[in-house]
């Protein structure tokens, strides 16, 4: 079952950024690295999508690990029902966005989804 890690801020410095995943990558002994991939919903690449397949290439240049792209429409759709399913409303909510809680849960859907398709 895919759980939580932790949410890297981003700093600003993408260099900086990419080493920190390396740390963690190396940390955790993470045999590979998946990125979400923000699709539009009709499945077409925008920006971001564009963004987010630079950034898996930037990563497999510095990872010795193999780095895989997952669709990740929807994953905070998911993480925002389970919020409030946990019964997590209102000011609660708000702190758990502002503490990366919803980014957390969404990043264990994706992931949790990328493993039930690898069966």
């Amino acid at each position: 079952m895919a759980t939580p890690y932790s949410v890297i801020t981003r700093s600003g410095d993408a260099r900086a950024d990419r080493a920190r995943v390396a740390e963690i990558v190396s940390e955790v002994e993470a045999g590979l690295v998946v990125v979400g991939l923000p699709l539009s919903m009709d499945g077409s690449d925008g920006p971001a999508a564009r963004a987010a397949r630079k950034e898996a290439e930037a990563l497999r240049e510095l990872l010795d690990v193999p780095v895989e792209l997952a669709d990740e429409r929807l994953t905070s759709v998911t993480a925002n029902r389970s919020l409030t399913e946990a019964g997590v409303t209102g000011r609660r909510r708000r702190k758990a966005r502002e503490a990366g809680a919803v980014d957390q849960a969404a990043a264990a859907v994706l992931l949790q989804s990328w493993l039930d398709g690898r069966r």
